[in-house]
């Protein structure tokens, strides 16, 4: 396929739209179902090269979860405890065990329900059945993988009616060295970003405690390659593998720590028993049991557990999650990392991170006060990375 014509571009009335290659050869996809559009194919690219990169660095399987451009989170696939199948939807799942790649995206998906609503998913690997049965019962625009096995696409195909989009990549591409983009008529080029992110990167500890364990090597790894195609500013937290908190397109530093640190703690709420047992009506969608979860936690706009609220939602009226409650509980979590695609100018992204359990931080460094930010992270015996590298994507 030399090209493929898009119903329209960005927007609906940016007309006409199509995707091609500027050489004059083939696609490196096919599209076995459905007819995804711009975004989507804008999602499907990011998203392909992330979990790639993941699985090429780290050696396991990985999924992501993409949405307007940038990752919800990103996995490997490590197995989920119970009670982690339970905050991720998935522990009726049968097989969940036996799938590294299910476990990844049963990860990607769990971490931020509410943002993943509508999600396009990336797989490193082929698409098997158990990975199919998560995605068949998620709102999703569409997926991409290097291949699917007959009993995946088969489910896969059920999904919208039979026009659910589904892409397979050819996992051997190699795109050209340098690429260009049009803004207002002006073509930009620049060479591809093929930094190599790997553990080497997090060599350069200047901080007193220099004890980094491989879980945590790991971990920012995964936190740098989801920064990598996040759009800037952006920070991520992660822990297991697994990106926890994402605070994309910030204009503050802090406010993208601020917001990537709100989801990591709201990650981690959703495993208190409160919420575990919350008493859901049985007809309640997973959907609204995600925006639920979220009032409940976050305290938003309607308070579900008020008089003549509550039964919209739940069997009996639950005790509310104090604030007292979720800081005694967030002040045990630690063994956070933390990545940031540009320099921290003050330390109060340092503090703001804490507490959020962070032990393991890996940033560019270069500020001119990064002696203040080292002081604190030494204040807290926090382990810092200076990487020396800047990850903007926009």
């Amino acid at each position: 396929m030399k090209e493929f014509e898009l119903k329209y571009g960005m927007n609906p009335n940016q007309k006409p739209a199509k995707i091609f290659m500027e050489d004059g050869g083939d696609l490196p996809i096919e599209i076995l179902s459905g007819r995804p559009g711009f975004i989507n194919f804008l999602d499907a690219f990011n998203s392909w090269q992330l979990v790639k990169e993941i699985k090429d660095v780290t050696g396991q399987v990985a999924a992501a979860s993409f949405k307007h451009v940038s990752p919800t989170s990103a996995s490997v696939g490590t197995p989920l405890d119970d009670d982690l199948k339970k905050m991720c939807f998935v522990d009726d799942i049968e097989g969940l065990d036996s799938s590294p790649l299910a476990c990844a995206y049963a990860r990607a998906r769990g971490t931020d329900r509410m943002c993943s609503f509508g999600d396009f998913i990336a797989l490193s690997d082929v698409c098997d059945e158990v990975t199919a049965s998560i995605i068949k019962r998620e709102v999703s625009d569409g997926v991409i993988a290097p291949g699917y096995t007959p009993e995946a696409l088969e489910i896969l195909k059920t999904k919208r009616k039979g026009n659910y989009n589904i892409i397979a990549i050819d996992e051997n591409y190699v795109p050209a060295e340098r690429e260009r983009k049009q803004v207002f008529g002006i073509t930009f080029e620049q060479g591809r970003n093929n930094f190599k992110i790997n553990a080497e990167l997090l060599s350069n500890i200047v901080t007193k405690n220099k004890e980094l364990p491989e879980s945590a090597k790991r971990d920012l790894v995964v936190a740098l390659l989801t920064l990598k195609y996040t759009q800037s500013n952006s920070v991520c937290y992660a822990v297991d593998g697994q990106a926890i908190g994402v605070g994309a397109g910030q204009q503050s530093r802090i406010h993208c720590t601020r917001l990537a640190g709100t989801k990591a703690d709201t990650w981690q709420l959703r495993r208190h028993e409160k919420v575990l047992s919350l008493p859901f009506i049985p007809t309640l969608a997973r959907a609204e049991r995600d925006n639920v979860i979220d009032g409940y936690i976050n305290k938003n706009e309607l308070d579900v557990c008020a008089d003549g609220v509550w039964q919209n939602f739940f069997t009996v009226r639950p005790d509310p999650l104090t604030v007292e409650e979720m800081r005694e509980y967030l002040d045990d979590i630690r063994g956070v990392s933390l990545a940031s695609d540009a320099f921290f100018p003050f330390d109060d992204n340092i503090e703001r991170a804490r507490a959020s359990g962070v032990d393991f931080i890996a940033e560019p460094g270069g500020s001119i006060r990064d002696d203040l930010v080292i002081d604190c992270c030494d204040k807290y015996g926090i382990v810092m990375a200076f990487t020396g590298m800047r990850l903007f994507h926009h």
